[in-house]
Protein backbone atom coordinates (compact mmCIF):
# COMPACT_ATOMS: atom_id res chain seq x y z
CA UNK A 1 0.00 0.00 0.00
CA UNK A 2 1.04 3.22 -0.82
CA UNK A 3 1.67 6.06 1.25
CA UNK A 4 -1.30 7.76 0.12
CA UNK A 5 -3.44 4.62 -0.03
CA UNK A 6 -2.58 4.69 3.26
CA UNK A 7 -3.21 7.99 4.24
CA UNK A 8 -6.82 7.98 2.82
CA UNK A 9 -7.07 4.41 4.69
CA UNK A 10 -7.02 6.17 7.87
CA UNK A 11 -8.74 8.78 7.36
CA UNK A 12 -11.67 6.96 6.50
CA UNK A 13 -11.76 4.66 9.36
CA UNK A 14 -10.95 8.20 11.51
CA UNK A 15 -14.49 9.35 9.46
CA UNK A 16 -16.37 6.22 11.45
CA UNK A 17 -15.20 7.14 14.35
CA UNK A 18 -16.53 10.52 14.45
CA UNK A 19 -19.46 9.48 12.24
CA UNK A 20 -20.71 7.15 14.87
CA UNK A 21 -20.23 9.57 17.85
CA UNK A 22 -21.76 12.02 15.83
CA UNK A 23 -24.97 9.89 14.83
CA UNK A 24 -25.31 8.96 18.64
CA UNK A 25 -25.46 12.78 20.13
CA UNK A 26 -27.04 14.82 17.21
CA UNK A 27 -28.54 12.31 14.43
CA UNK A 28 -30.26 9.09 14.55
CA UNK A 29 -28.92 6.75 17.14
CA UNK A 30 -29.71 3.58 15.26
CA UNK A 31 -28.35 4.31 12.29
CA UNK A 32 -25.06 3.58 13.88
CA UNK A 33 -25.62 0.73 12.41
CA UNK A 34 -25.11 1.48 9.49
CA UNK A 35 -21.54 2.14 10.31
CA UNK A 36 -21.05 -2.13 11.02
CA UNK A 37 -20.41 -4.30 8.31
CA UNK A 38 -23.16 -6.57 8.60
CA UNK A 39 -21.80 -9.26 11.09
CA UNK A 40 -20.38 -6.40 12.96
CA UNK A 41 -19.84 -6.56 16.80
CA UNK A 42 -20.46 -4.11 19.68
CA UNK A 43 -19.15 -5.14 22.82
CA UNK A 44 -18.29 -4.33 26.70
CA UNK A 45 -16.47 -6.47 28.18
CA UNK A 46 -16.53 -5.56 31.87
CA UNK A 47 -20.35 -5.79 31.46
CA UNK A 48 -20.55 -8.12 29.69
CA UNK A 49 -22.87 -6.98 26.95
CA UNK A 50 -22.40 -8.81 23.01
CA UNK A 51 -24.52 -6.97 20.34
CA UNK A 52 -23.71 -8.58 17.05
CA UNK A 53 -25.45 -7.81 13.21
CA UNK A 54 -26.92 -4.84 11.99
CA UNK A 55 -30.50 -5.46 13.20
CA UNK A 56 -29.16 -6.05 16.95
CA UNK A 57 -27.20 -2.96 16.71
CA UNK A 58 -30.07 -0.81 15.31
CA UNK A 59 -32.27 -2.15 17.95
CA UNK A 60 -29.36 -1.42 20.75
CA UNK A 61 -28.74 1.74 19.81
CA UNK A 62 -32.43 2.70 19.20
CA UNK A 63 -33.15 2.03 22.41
CA UNK A 64 -31.54 4.94 24.22
CA UNK A 65 -33.73 6.87 25.84
CA UNK A 66 -35.60 9.89 23.56
CA UNK A 67 -35.14 12.28 26.42
CA UNK A 68 -30.98 11.78 26.64
CA UNK A 69 -28.81 14.76 26.06
CA UNK A 70 -25.26 13.27 25.21
CA UNK A 71 -22.12 15.27 23.78
CA UNK A 72 -19.01 12.97 23.31
CA UNK A 73 -15.30 13.88 22.63
CA UNK A 74 -13.14 11.92 20.89
CA UNK A 75 -9.25 12.01 20.89
CA UNK A 76 -6.33 10.60 20.70
CA UNK A 77 -7.19 8.25 17.57
CA UNK A 78 -4.92 6.12 16.39
CA UNK A 79 -5.89 4.26 13.34
CA UNK A 80 -3.03 0.95 12.24
CA UNK A 81 -4.23 0.15 8.73
CA UNK A 82 -2.90 -3.70 8.55
CA UNK A 83 -3.28 -4.36 5.06
CA UNK A 84 -5.46 -2.73 2.05
CA UNK A 85 -8.72 -4.02 3.58
CA UNK A 86 -8.37 -4.58 7.03
CA UNK A 87 -7.39 -1.63 9.61
CA UNK A 88 -7.39 -1.44 13.98
CA UNK A 89 -7.99 1.74 15.78
CA UNK A 90 -7.66 2.84 19.68
CA UNK A 91 -9.33 6.44 20.56
CA UNK A 92 -10.26 7.97 24.06
CA UNK A 93 -13.87 9.32 24.64
CA UNK A 94 -15.20 11.18 27.45
CA UNK A 95 -19.31 11.50 27.45
CA UNK A 96 -21.48 14.04 29.34
CA UNK A 97 -25.29 13.54 29.46
CA UNK A 98 -28.13 13.44 31.30
CA UNK A 99 -31.94 12.25 30.74
CA UNK A 100 -34.91 14.02 31.10
CA UNK A 101 -33.77 16.64 28.48
CA UNK A 102 -36.65 18.97 27.68
CA UNK A 103 -34.67 21.98 26.07
CA UNK A 104 -32.27 24.51 26.96
CA UNK A 105 -29.38 24.63 28.61
CA UNK A 106 -28.26 22.14 31.85
CA UNK A 107 -25.63 22.98 34.28
CA UNK A 108 -22.58 21.37 33.10
CA UNK A 109 -21.68 18.79 35.80
CA UNK A 110 -19.04 16.19 35.15
CA UNK A 111 -18.41 13.59 32.52
CA UNK A 112 -20.23 10.28 33.09
CA UNK A 113 -18.13 8.53 31.25
CA UNK A 114 -14.08 8.02 30.19
CA UNK A 115 -12.70 5.63 28.33
CA UNK A 116 -11.45 4.06 25.48
CA UNK A 117 -12.52 2.14 22.31
CA UNK A 118 -10.66 -0.30 20.22
CA UNK A 119 -11.88 -0.89 17.04
CA UNK A 120 -11.43 -3.32 13.94
CA UNK A 121 -12.00 -2.33 10.39
CA UNK A 122 -12.91 -3.93 6.93
CA UNK A 123 -13.27 -2.50 3.42
CA UNK A 124 -15.86 -4.13 1.00
CA UNK A 125 -16.75 -2.67 -2.34
CA UNK A 126 -14.38 0.07 -1.41
CA UNK A 127 -16.08 0.89 1.78
CA UNK A 128 -14.62 0.80 4.86
CA UNK A 129 -16.61 0.16 8.21
CA UNK A 130 -16.66 -1.05 11.76
CA UNK A 131 -16.03 -4.96 11.81
CA UNK A 132 -16.01 -4.69 15.62
CA UNK A 133 -16.46 -1.90 18.77
CA UNK A 134 -14.95 -2.85 22.18
CA UNK A 135 -15.72 -0.45 25.24
CA UNK A 136 -12.99 -0.03 27.88
CA UNK A 137 -14.82 1.74 31.02
CA UNK A 138 -12.73 2.58 33.71
CA UNK A 139 -14.09 5.81 34.95
CA UNK A 140 -17.73 5.47 35.12
CA UNK A 141 -21.20 6.70 36.62
CA UNK A 142 -25.10 6.65 36.39
CA UNK A 143 -26.86 9.39 34.01
CA UNK A 144 -28.10 12.25 36.31
CA UNK A 145 -31.60 13.53 35.62
CA UNK A 146 -31.65 17.08 33.83
CA UNK A 147 -33.79 18.38 36.93
CA UNK A 148 -31.25 16.66 39.44
CA UNK A 149 -29.27 18.55 41.31
CA UNK A 150 -25.25 17.73 40.33
CA UNK A 151 -23.19 16.51 42.89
Amino acid sequence: MDPTERLLAERACERLIIDFVHRLDLGEPSSVAELFTEDGVWRWPEDGRLVKGRDALRAYFGSRPADRLSRRMMSNVLVTVTSWDAATAISYFTTYRVDGYDGGMVPAGPPVQVGHYEDTFHRADGAWLLASRTLHLPFGGATPRANSPLP
